[in-house]
């Protein structure tokens, strides 16, 4: 079978490798959409590991079901999980799933660039999902990242009419921000540097603002004079980062839904944190939970996610495709058929 295999960004080869062979407990699904996240090209998160095969955002068919594999069949339509929790040590009992070390080191093999690949029992257990025939190959890579924003969201504990400010219009951003707009915010701001970014924010329902202007000053004047109750920082830049502490209100939120690199620090203002009450929260990954619920979300049309699609390359051009998500340039959820 053909895999694109990662060495960095420039350089992202489609190599052969035999098709997995699955045992009791596990599947074999053949793979048609696998969406590139913007993780996939941090490279001081994946160079230490290359050469590796990505992708964690995809949909398949079950090839196979193997012996004991119970609810999934050959032909079966799923969403396939990456990482599971166990369920069972303090971290998930805690509800911190995915600071589990099972979820920390379980996975495919070999990743959703590829042809085919075996779905480990643990997986199939928890982390298999059935993609209704409604819901299309492409809308369902959008689970996994749709679902790491609805756990964010939940954890900051936002409430109808809040004013929600994005840093950051990418993919990620976007799926923040049409989350919010669903789960009922007021109003939902999104700020970004690039034209074509904050004009796709328009169309989805927020209102851009150019970072390259006074963020919290535009974001005062489109919001009645506030600051925002929750302030999302979709963007691991350091300046974006420092812009959500003056774009919060008193009593607000902020949520780190991206980071910069592990060196990086950033100083921030203590004092006007603890005299504001201002609260902040992170997230990281999804859990089986937050995948159903966002599969829910896409499947009742409550977030729409087929207009963020803007590119879809075959595996002979995974190298192409990798070098336009780098870019961070005119793109937004580039999509990989590796069966096409």
């Amino acid at each position: 079978m053909k895999v694109g295999v990662y060495y960095k960004n420039e350089d992202v080869r489609v190599e052969e490798r035999p098709v997995p062979k699955i045992g009791p407990g596990e599947a074999l699904v053949r793979i048609e959409s696998s969406g590139i996240c913007g993780s996939d090209v941090m490279e001081w998160y994946r160079l230490p590991k290359a050469p590796l095969v990505l992708g964690h955002e995809l949909t398949a068919v079950v090839e196979e079901a193997g012996g004991g594999v119970k609810g999934f069949k050959r032909g079966d339509r799923v969403v396939v999980s990456h990482h599971v929790p166990c369920n069972s040590c303090r971290y998930c009992r805690a509800g911190h799933h995915t600071v589990c070390d099972m979820l920390r080191t379980t996975n495919i093999d070999p990743g959703g660039f590829a042809q085919f690949a075996l779905v480990p029992v643990m997986n199939v257990e928890r982390g298999l999902f059935h993609l209704p025939d409604s819901v299309s190959f492409d809308d369902g890579t959008f689970v996994e990242p749709l679902g790491c924003a609805s756990r964010g969201m939940r954890k900051a504990g936002l409430k109808p009419g809040w004013s929600v400010l994005v840093i950051g219009a990418g993919l990620s951003g976007m799926l923040n921000a049409k989350l919010a707009m669903a789960l009922g915010a007021g109003s939902v701001l999104m700020s970004d540097l690039h034209d074509y970014r904050l004009a796709a924010a328009k169309r989805a329902g927020a209102h851009p603002i150019d970072a390259r202007k006074d963020v919290p000053a535009e974001l005062k004047e489109m919001n009645a004079g506030r600051l925002a109750d929750l302030v999302v920082v979709s963007t691991g830049a350091p300046k974006a980062i420092e812009q959500a502490f003056l774009s919060v209100d008193r009593g607000g939120t902020i949520l780190f839904f991206a980071s910069p690199a592990p060196e990086v620090r950033v100083s921030y203002p203590v004092f006007d944190v603890w005299k504001n009450e201002v609260s902040i929260v992170n997230t990281y990954g999804a859990s089986p939970h937050d995948m159903e619920t966002s599969l829910e979300l896409i499947r009742s049309g409550r977030v729409q996610v087929g207009d963020l699609v803007s590119h879809k390359f075959p595996m002979e051009k995974i190298g192409e495709a990798f070098r336009l998500v780098a870019a961070a340039g005119e793109s937004m959820k580039v999509i990989l058929k590796p069966n096409a």
